[in-house]
């Protein structure tokens, strides 16, 4: 277990007690990271938590996926058809919204957001439900494709992307999909630094009211720092989806 290394990272003159997350007798939180439109490594990973919650029984599991479910991968339609309408064996799932689910309703109804959301995979986003457009884009193309995705997207997926949350809490644990600002009290949080914010998030050293858990930095295996837990494994290109188990004080991992 790697749950133990918040004491070790608490040092000399800190009580551990004080920072060490924990969460209640008979309570475990799975949280995936960043899917970006993997939906092939969403499945297979869910298949290892159901092993996970099946050789491990505990009373109550709860499921927060960190946001950016929707562009880079092939498959950001599919993504969201399965958070929706696909397995759900938790006793609670929470889904936060990451920066890439905001692109796509500001594009809903402001077209010229394609020119950053393009850069960004949101073309692959587009593709995934079935439009079609010539490259490379230009602004007289921003209607017409705005005019397309209103008429294809599902009215499920719309609602669902506004239920997302920007931020939860449960036990000694914050999470939100970029991270926050740390010198910011958590419950006063803005949109802004919890959809986008790296630094001086990132490289913060001194303890939080509570770990953040986060996805939106890529990192090539997952980051475990005094304040905060990193997850995002950049699915999209490395193959390469994370979720982190984290039960009492303990903290473990599962990957695709």
């Amino acid at each position: 277990m790697i749950g133990r290394f918040f004491r070790k990272l608490a040092g000399t003159g800190t009580q551990a007690s004080e920072h060490e997350p924990r969460l209640p007798a008979g309570v475990r939180i799975y949280a995936i990271g960043d899917i970006h439109g993997r939906l092939d490594l969403l499945e297979q990973l869910y298949r290892e938590i159901e092993a996970d919650r099946a050789q491990r029984p505990v009373d109550m599991t709860v499921e927060v996926f960190l946001g950016d479910y929707v562009d880079r991968g092939p498959s950001s339609k599919g993504v969201l058809d399965w958070l929706i309408a696909g397995p759900n064996s938790s006793s609670k799932r929470v889904t936060l919204q990451g920066n890439h689910e905001l692109f796509l309703m500001e594009f809903l109804n402001d077209a010229s957001v394609i020119g950053s959301w393009g850069q960004y995979g949101g073309l692959e986003t587009l593709y995934s439900y079935g439009l079609k457009f010539k490259l490379p884009l230009g602004e007289d193309q921003w209607g017409d494709i705005q005019t397309q995705l209103r008429e294809m997207l599902p009215s499920e997926h719309l609602a669902f992307m506004r239920s997302c949350v920007l931020s939860s809490a449960m036990g000694g644990y914050f999470f939100a999909h970029a991270g926050v600002n740390p010198s910011v009290q958590l419950e006063n949080q803005v949109a802004d630094d919890l959809l986008w914010i790296r630094e001086p998030f990132l490289s913060h050293n001194k303890p939080l009211a509570k770990i953040v858990v986060h996805g939106h930095t890529p990192v090539e295996a997952p980051e475990i720092e005094l304040h905060r837990i990193g997850i995002d494994t950049g699915a999209f290109v490395t193959g390469k989806l994370t979720c982190a188990v984290l039960e009492d004080s303990d903290v473990r991992f599962l990957s695709t």
